[in-house]
C-alpha cells in the first residue's frame, strides 16, 4: 500500500513538473511563462518530496523534505516577482489574443 501511494504521488509530481516545463515552452509571453514555472513547478516538487517521505519514512528524510518544500514555497514567489518586475522594467510586450 505504501508503494502504491508513493508511486501515485511521484507520478502526479512528475506530471505537474511536465506541465510546468511544457508551459514554459508553449506560453506566449514572459508573464505567462513565469506563472507556469512557479505554480506548477512548486506543486510538482512538493508532491515528489512527499512521495519520498512516504517511501522512506525516517525522521531525517521527512524533516529535510519539509524544509525543502518550505524553502521552495518561500523563494518561488520572490523569483516570480523579480522576473515580472524585470519584464516591466524592460517593457516586454504583453500577449494580446
Amino acid at each position: 500500500m505504501i508503494a502504491f501511494i508513493s508511486s501515485a504521488l511521484l507520478l502526479l509530481g512528475s506530471l505537474f513538473a511536465l506541465v510546468a516545463a511544457i508551459g514554459i515552452v508553449r506560453m506566449p509571453d514572459i508573464y505567462c511563462r513565469m506563472h507556469a514555472a512557479t505554480k506548477a513547478g512548486a506543486f510538482g516538487v512538493s508532491l515528489i518530496l512527499l512521495a519520498l517521505c512516504v517511501a522512506i519514512p525516517t525522521l531525517r528524510v521527512c524533516i529535510q523534505s519539509i524544509l525543502i518544500i518550505a524553502f521552495f514555497y518561500l523563494t518561488a514567489p520572490v523569483a516570480a516577482h523579480l522576473i515580472g518586475r524585470v519584464g516591466i522594467i524592460q517593457k516586454l510586450p504583453l500577449w494580446k489574443p
